[in-house]
């Protein structure tokens, strides 16, 4: 891993200013639509593959005014296995004591600098993993989900199909119209939940800061003022449902056609319970259980780092980390939204 430090001239009497103007990049919220917000630390050393098993049931009762039917039918439990495979990701930076020393001439710690560069290479490459998987075609990463729920921004009643030019009513109905499909689907309504949309900065940024939904379209105080975002959020807290917009400029682009990607995910799901004596949701009290629908699994918290004294009185430091990439288990809690942006 380069480090260019170059030797420079300067005119005194004359002041540096100690701080370094540092190039930032985008904090990628992608990793808020997992369940625990963050990868699950199980994998074990050298671990391929993560399997996880799942059990669905089909109950039949007969019912007569007598009591005694001839044949009585049965719960029928259906077993079945699935899986992800994990891949190791690393990275590495060398230097010896003249690059740390032409970097202090920089005012910048040179090991340090290596060390978070690595760690936030394979961050991104883990965000990579998480929304497009390392293998597309094996359904890998919650954009290629199989059984997921896709749609495409339809046009609105002035034949707008872009964000920029999108009616802002219509599309804020939109927004709550997926929302609870989404709740729908996953049989959460009426529980307090929490849903994550994430997509590119452009096009949620839009929905929160430019486009105001009209008085006739939402009636609230202020009514005028609030934007998409706005209404979305408080429509949605009303119903007990906490929204997280969450940000991530690689989905430009990743919708279908070109078109910028939008996800809605439920993390995780609550098991439903309205009447604790006559429940026909009984069979989910069955454990153990688990109520992510979005998960990743790792062997560590954050890559571990491997010093190793090489030739010529340089070091080499290994970072690595397994993960595997993002995986729905519960592929109704995804929905993927295709949205022309202009």
């Amino acid at each position: 891993m380069a480090a260019i430090t170059p030797a420079y001239t300067i005119v005194n009497p004359s002041y540096i200013a100690p701080e370094l103007i540092i190039g930032y990049q985008q904090a990628s919220g992608a990793f808020e639509t997992l369940a625990s917000g963050n990868p699950l630390v199980r994998l074990g050393v050298g671990d391929q593959y993560v399997y996880m098993r799942k059990l669905d049931i089909r109950t039949q009762v007969a019912a007569s005014q007598s009591g005694n039917a001839n044949q009585l039918p049965s719960v029928a439990l259906d077993a079945s296995m699935i899986s992800t495979p994990t891949y190791m990701f690393r990275c590495r930076g060398i230097y010896d004591h003249h690059d740390v020393a032409a970097a202090g001439n920089w005012n910048i710690a040179l090991p340090e600098a290596q060390r978070l560069g690595m760690r936030q290479g394979i961050f991104q490459q883990l965000r990579t993993a998480l929304l497009f998987g390392m293998n597309a075609a094996e359904g890998e990463g919650l954009l290629n989900t199989q059984g997921a729920t896709t749609e495409t921004l339809p046009a609105d009643k002035n034949s707008n199909d872009t964000v920029i030019s999108y009616d802002p009513g219509q599309l804020a109905v939109f927004m709550l119209g997926q929302v609870q499909a989404a709740m729908t689907r996953t049989n959460q309504l009426g529980i307090q939940q929490r849903v994550v949309i994430l997509g590119p900065q452009r096009v949620l940024g839009t929905m929160e800061m430019q486009q105001i939904v009209q008085l006739t379209s939402y009636q609230r105080p202020g009514g005028g003022t609030g934007t998409v975002g706005n209404t979305v959020e408080d429509v949605l807290k009303g119903a007990n449902v906490k929204v997280e917009w969450a940000y991530d400029d690689t989905l430009i682009g990743a919708g279908q056609g070109g078109t910028d990607a939008v996800l809605i995910v439920i993390p995780e799901v609550e098991n439903p319970q309205v009447n604790t004596t006559v429940n026909t949701n009984e069979f989910a009290n069955l454990s153990p259980s688990i109520k992510a629908n979005a998960l990743m699994f790792s062997d560590m918290a954050a890559p571990r780092e491997i010093p190793t004294p090489i030739a010529g009185g340089a070091i080499d430091v290994l970072s690595e980390m397994r993960s595997t990439p993002g995986w729905a288990v519960r592929p109704e809690a995804v929905t993927i939204i295709s949205m022309k942006y202009q």
